[in-house]
């Protein structure tokens, strides 16, 4: 009867038992062995040879075979019957000890393991020459953990996992388990509570709104990008052009029934678009697995899984491989600063506070809804690092950028005054997370070369972009906030009130080259309300046109990497909408390919004109010919390459011509027009000076020579000087 059953074997009936191989398996006394299984769905259990039955503990699914030590392996395989009266084999999880090595658990406790994912989660193993699946999962609070998913019928009482004592680590290895079987971990908490829980490490996802994780086989993608890789690892990318186009997966095309494509069928529609256009990288919203869409992945519940919303591991492999392979670069989007409540992923993954903070005030972000990682546990660090380890090598990517950077620096960020923890020194900064990415910038430079590591941080924080050696944060780049911020206050102005805002397009200036900046138009200000790009832009449809080919331009002569969003490459005419695909017909509206048919020239411009990328970094690359102009709302400025050639940008912020506009240049000679944003090839007037320049021997703006020109209407011009 039930009332007889042992103390421990109740345990594992009742699926409480803290360490299940005391109970099952083999266990060896003298001469004679006891093998015990617990096996919920077998009517009869023998060896696989049949000549040794197993007795059913009366009342129970125990399982128990005495006999001779000699007469049964130390790995032994099962025969049974199930319900169904189907035979079934399968080695027995419990005749094997402890697999994972020490030494993993031991760098993984002290936070410097930056291959954790090598180990955690599920993957292939073989011993002894049997074949199965490792699982491990760190709970340390947990008081069981079992593996459940369809090859168990999600039975928390079948797989109990083994715990590695103090460590906080769980492992089980289940030989002879399937690829493509869904699991998931079943903590029991130490008050009792039963709760099914994703794995943190999953590499693969079922389709979202299910949330098991898939055992996958390690991947035998063959790639193709070795040249890519060998050249990043040794190009000086600060002096590279680098013109990103920002895309959401998700919205960017869909299929003939609205439903998603899959990364193969975008690595070529995107290849062939930012190819014509001339992008050279490509930045993704995070493609890390999560559960809402209207999150845009920013709720990250899979920081090891690109997610299934567009295929498997292997073909987002195949996608990264393929612009490589066309000379493109990937960036993603990746989200340490906070993750998603959701109870089957990490939050209070084991009962406790794990991955969080348990107090609210440094652990809640209440304007997101979202959980603050606890940068200063080691385990937690040894997550994030392993992440960005991960996509950076399984997946080729050439670098992260890294969302909500200002969140993590600032103890206060977004709180009123007393709902913050001062740092023990009384102050605001978060020193733990200052220390982490100090320290994840150092690993993933160090362990990659050539990758980047990019921060979206819109405060004045000093030395984001800086060498940590220096005292910096060490990220490669950082977002350029304000410029972009003050840039489109000032675009958004109706003409005649920008001269009372000449400052906006003037002060960055002042701290253009403290920071690798990169200069952002992106998903963040196309959304919410804010309006596309094209709406931004005050006026009829034509000065709407010429409003943005000309902050194109000014863009693109500004000293910083490029980045834009889809969508306004073609000037989307609506907000961008996450749950549909771009409005890809205006790209055959005359206004619209003129956009399209500018930045495709200043992209080109960019990339072979030196003076525009070289010197992106230093205040060399740049020197102002007149900045005052404010009653005209006209700026114009020099760009300069390492051996002194320069282009000479002019911009007409009103729509009035400007003729015989006299400005200094630095060297007589014939200058000629080599960008006009007002080209008719464009849209625009046609209004320039198509038959060059002369320089005259009269001084002007503090330089000796000066040159008279045509400006358009709220257009741009890039003046070159002519050789000999």
């Amino acid at each position: 009867m039930m009332s007889k059953i042992p103390v421990a074997l109740k345990r594992i009936i009742d699926a409480r038992h803290h360490d299940p191989f005391e109970v099952l398996g083999r266990h060896v006394h003298g001469d004679d062995c006891r093998i015990r299984v617990f096996m919920p769905q077998a009517e009869k259990v023998t060896l696989e040879d049949g000549q040794h039955p197993f007795r059913r503990l009366q009342g129970t699914d125990f399982f128990e075979l005495e006999t001779a030590a000699d007469k049964v392996d130390e790995h032994y395989r099962l025969e049974w019957q199930d319900k169904s009266g189907q035979i079934r084999k399968t080695y027995d999880p419990y005749c094997f000890p402890p697999l994972l090595p020490e030494f993993d658990l031991h760098l993984f406790s002290e936070g410097k393991h930056r291959h954790a994912y090598r180990f955690f989660g599920a993957h292939p193993y073989e011993t002894v020459g049997i074949s199965g699946i490792l699982f491990a999962v760190w709970a340390p609070n947990a008081a069981r953990v079992s593996v459940v998913g369809n090859f168990n019928h999600w039975d928390g009482r079948v797989h109990p996992m083994r715990s590695r004592g103090g460590s906080g680590v769980w492992e089980l290895f289940i030989p002879e388990l399937e690829h493509g079987s869904l699991y998931k971990f079943e903590i029991r908490t130490q008050d009792g509570h039963i709760s099914l829980r994703t794995d943190p490490y999953g590499n693969f996802f079922q389709y979202r709104p299910d949330t098991a994780a898939i055992v996958v086989s390690d991947s035998d993608y063959e790639w193709g990008d070795g040249e890519w890789i060998n050249n990043r690892a040794t190009s000086n990318w600060q002096q590279e052009p680098m013109s990103i186009y920002e895309v959401h997966l998700g919205s960017w095309r869909r299929d003939d029934q609205g439903g998603f494509l899959n990364y193969r069928d975008l690595a070529h529609q995107l290849t062939d678009h930012a190819k014509r256009i001339g992008f050279t990288h490509i930045e993704l919203l995070p493609i890390t697995e999560h559960p809402l869409d209207g999150s845009w992945g920013y709720q990250t519940t899979g920081y090891f899984a690109p997610t299934s919303r567009f295929g498997a591991p292997d073909d987002f492999r195949y996608f990264i491989d393929y612009l490589h392979q066309n000379g493109i670069g990937i960036i993603l989007d990746w989200v340490p600063a906070h993750f998603p409540r959701d109870r089957y992923a990490l939050a209070r993954f084991d009962g406790s506070a794990l991955y969080e903070h348990e107090d609210p005030r440094k652990g809640e972000h209440r304007d997101w809804g979202t959980l603050i990682f606890n940068f200063g546990r080691n385990e937690v660090r040894n997550f994030l690092i392993s992440s960005a380890i991960y996509w950076l090598e399984e997946f080729h990517i050439d670098g992260l950028r890294v969302d909500a950077v200002a969140s993590m620096l600032y103890l206060d960020y977004s709180r009123e005054p007393g709902d913050w923890v001062p740092n023990q020194y009384g102050g605001r900064e978060n020193l733990e997370a200052v220390d982490f990415l100090r320290e994840l910038n150092s690993v993933t430079h160090d362990f990659h070369p050539g990758t980047l590591m990019i921060a979206e941080e819109s405060t004045a924080w000093p030395q984001v972009s800086r060498p940590t050696w220096l005292g910096g944060l060490g990220f490669s780049m950082k977002w350029n906030m304000g410029w972009m911020h003050d840039t489109l206050s000032y675009t958004s102005q109706d003409p005649i009130y920008r001269h009372y805002h000449h400052d906006l397009l003037t002060f960055g200036l002042l701290y253009a080259f403290t920071e690798n900046f990169v200069l952002p138009f992106s998903h963040d200000e196309v959304v919410h309300g804010k309006g596309s790009m094209i709406d931004k832009m005050p006026g009829d449809d034509w000065q709407k046109f010429a409003n943005l080919r000309l902050l194109y331009t000014y863009m693109f002569t500004y000293p910083g990497k490029k980045l834009l969003f889809m969508g306004s490459e073609f000037a989307q005419g609506r907000e961008w909408n996450d749950s549909e695909a771009l409005d890809w017909f205006l790209q055959e509206h005359p206004s619209h390919k003129g956009i399209t048919a500018l930045l495709t020239d200043l992209n080109k411009l960019y990339r072979e004109q030196p003076v525009l990328h070289q010197i992106e970094f230093e205040y060399p690359g740049f020197d102002w010919i007149d900045c005052h102009d404010s009653s005209q709302s006209i700026l114009s400025y020099v760009r300069k390459d390492r051996d002194g050639n320069e282009i000479l940008i002019i911009l007409n912020f009103t729509p009035v011509p400007r003729e015989n506009y006299r400005i200094g240049v630095n060297y007589p000679g014939n200058y000629s027009e080599i960008f006009n944003s007002d080209s008719e090839f464009y849209g625009g007037s046609n209004m320039g000076n198509g038959s060059g320049l002369i320089s005259e021997d009269i001084p002007w703006m503090g330089r000796s020579q000066s040159i008279a020109l045509t400006l358009p209407p709220l257009g741009a011009i890039l003046l070159h000087k002519q050789e000999g």
